[in-house]
């Protein structure tokens, strides 16, 4: 498909990710097409999205398959760039179909089932000598003495990793349960509401980074490092300030892995550094990932990157980044004032509301770095506020 020209759909959704996306290769002058399932999302407003398609939402797999695959045969697109979890599941499970229309850039289906699936994952990170908290399966654990996490085995639930899930049946289980050194919790419960068998692992308590790379069959073309100051949780989670850095030992471990996967395409690696320095594997969502602007500002173009990849122009890219730059993501920052209000964790102490809100109002100030705020593109973050503030309105009324 080398000798077809064309633009990248972009499958945006409220995250900021998919601006990014479309602002860093609308910027080089590819012709960007959001797919979103909401026309209100603020990515259509772009001054840099020159087309926007509805389709529906990933949670309806085979309509949202179908979809995609419609907009893959349309003359006018060359790429798919993959931002929301379903995206590499699809574009690498239903490989041929896709690559009848456009080019992807995406692992074979088996690496990335081991990578969605995090207890083949840990044992990924054995393999490597990349330190991993002890995982272990909800069921197989009787020793409850340290303090420990409880979260979906998966990334991305599917009929393809769960026997008892409909065909085209597709969930994100997304909460994970703290559990105090010496507590036991309701194993049933778990099963029930997760509706799988979760993991349960060490918890490591120390700051998070990520290690987002883009590869072409083994090999770098290009990666980055964060350092996340906040997450939408004040337990952790996305982040929502960040800070690009440069660190070896970190460098070592992201590069480590990937090449235990022999790895293709995007992905992201989430890592916790403890106490002593060490850099702890959380997990890798193989993806665009939410905190991309931060990437994007400091110099990472990962989007322009993996269109230069499938047109065949990887000499193109110009690695390499700036350490020290700093972004926010505005909707997240409020995320994390809420989970301060609302949310409780037997592990991580709940900061002063007062106190964090202070915080975060002075690190705007100090670093006035956005995701979607742009002076030269305000459209996006006008319609997002917009949208946000009425659906608040109507979730009151209502």
């Amino acid at each position: 498909m080398t000798d077809r020209k064309g633009g990248a759909v972009v499958t945006a959704s409220r995250y900021p990710h998919g601006y990014a996306s479309v602002r860093s290769l609308g910027k080089q002058g590819v012709r960007t097409i959001a797919a979103v399932d909401d026309p209100d999302l603020g990515t259509s407003a772009s001054r840099y999205c020159d087309d926007s398609v509805l389709i529906p939402p990933p949670s309806d797999l085979p309509a949202y398959r179908d979809a995609l695959l419609a907009l893959a045969a349309r003359p006018d697109v060359r790429t798919i760039v993959p931002h929301r979890p379903q995206d590499p599941y699809l574009l690498s499970r239903y490989r041929e179909e896709f690559e009848r229309y456009i080019d992807v850039t995406v692992p074979p289906f088996e690496t990335l089932r081991a990578v969605h699936d995090r207890k083949r994952l840990a044992d990924v990170a054995e393999s490597a000598g990349v330190a991993v908290p002890e995982t272990r399966l909800l069921t197989a654990v009787d020793d409850w003495r340290g303090d420990r996490i409880v979260k979906s085995r998966y990334n991305l639930l599917t009929e393809a990793y769960l026997d008892d899930l409909e065909p085209g049946e597709s969930r994100i289980a997304k909460s994970i349960e703290h559990v105090p050194a010496g507590e036991r919790p309701d194993v049933d419960g778990l099963l029930s509401t997760m509706g799988h068998e979760p993991i349960v692992q060490e918890y490591v308590s120390g700051t998070e980074y990520l290690f987002g790379a883009l590869y072409d069959e083994g090999r770098p073309l290009g990666t980055f490092q964060h350092r996340q100051i906040r997450g939408d949780s004040y337990t952790g989670s996305g982040g929502v300030f960040r800070e690009s850095v440069d660190i070896p030992e970190l460098e070592a471990a992201g590069q480590a892995i990937f090449d235990e996967l022999d790895w293709h395409g995007l992905a992201c690696i989430e890592y916790v550094r403890d106490e002593t320095g060490e850099f702890s594997l959380v997990e890798i969502n193989p993806r665009m990932w939410q905190s991309l602007a931060c990437a994007t500002r400091a110099g990472s173009e990962f989007p322009w990157w993996y269109w230069l990849s499938v047109t065949g122009r990887t000499d193109g890219i110009d690695a390499g980044y700036e350490p020290g730059v700093g972004t926010h993501y505005l909707y997240g920052e409020v995320e994390h004032l809420v989970s301060v209000r609302r949310k409780e964790s037997a592990l991580v102490e709940r900061p002063s509301l007062l106190a964090r809100a202070a915080e975060i109002g002075r690190s705007c100030c100090e670093v006035p770095a956005f995701d979607m705020l742009h002076p030269d593109d305000p459209r996006p973050v006008a319609r997002q506020a917009r949208t946000e503030l009425e659906r608040a309105i109507r979730r009151r009324v209502g």
